[in-house]
């Protein structure tokens, strides 16, 4: 089963985080919320949760 991590403003900013996930060695799905608003939802393996929210947060600090 697949879990939403991040809803992403923009198709960049949820592609940049897939790659970069993706890079640390974790499954990630990328799909649109509403095409009107242009969010996309990140998804992972609920069994990978906690590793993914770990490496994610460490992502997004600045």
């Amino acid at each position: 089963m697949w879990t939403v991590i991040y809803i992403a403003p923009t198709a960049r900013i949820a592609d940049n985080i897939k790659k970069r996930l993706t890079e640390e060695g974790f499954l990630v799905k990328v799909r649109p919320v509403n095409l009107s608003k242009q969010q996309y939802e990140i998804l992972v393996p609920s069994g990978e949760l906690e590793e993914v929210q770990e490496v994610f947060n460490s992502i997004m600090q600045p």
